[in-house]
């Protein structure tokens, strides 16, 4: 039998429920703010790493105290270290930014209202499809992207770590990994339960 569509206003109970999703709009503009704030950090730290390029020794200095590097002998000029950690510094703030952009658009998409962007030329391909299952799977693959950022810079800059940090470290990004498998096999169980026998 057809389902027909609803034609009928809600009862106001449900219209209240149902209208109470826009209390979230705040919050998805206070992630674009955070945005916003990430590209202000990212411009900056560049302008410090062209600076430091070369020869200014404020910007140098900058830098060294951002990616908290620190070195027994003084860093006269831009090593390769220092560069090394800034560059996966400023990879991580864009791949932060891509789990913002993520979060703002799939999430308000998913949960708030449509945004009617079928067929637009700039549509993500992957919010095409995106439910709060797909969504979920994404944010976990972005988190351990960002999450191997911050390995690669804690091994780079090893020295100034005890092993207890770096061990930690190594296991937080284990158990996302595992988490990540988890909720993806999850995601698979439900979207293809196995066949009765």
């Amino acid at each position: 039998m057809p389902v027909h569509a609803r034609t009928s206003p809600l009862r106001p109970l449900p219209r209240l429920i149902f209208a109470s999703r826009w209390l979230q709009l705040p919050l998805y503009l206070g992630l674009i703010v955070a945005q916003a704030v990430y590209v202000v950090h990212f411009l900056v730290e560049l302008l410090h790493l062209v600076e430091a390029a070369f020869g200014s020794q404020t910007a140098l200095q900058a830098l060294i105290n951002s990616i908290g590097y620190k070195t027994t002998a003084p860093v006269a000029a831009l090593n390769e270290t220092v560069i090394m950690l800034v560059v996966l510094a400023l990879i991580d703030v864009v791949m932060i930014s891509n789990l913002l952009i993520m979060v703002i658009v799939g999430g308000y998409e998913t949960f708030v209202s449509r945004m009617d962007l079928e067929g637009h030329r700039d549509q993500p391909e992957w919010l095409s499809h995106v439910n709060a299952s797909v969504l979920k799977v994404k944010l976990a693959t972005a988190i351990i992207g960002i999450s191997s950022i911050h390995l690669l810079k804690t091994f780079i800059n090893a020295d100034n770590y005890t092993d207890k940090v770096l061990i930690a470290q190594t296991v937080i990004h284990v158990a996302f990994l595992l988490s990540a498998m988890a909720i993806a096999f999850t995601d698979r169980l439900m979207a293809h339960p196995p066949a009765d026998h």
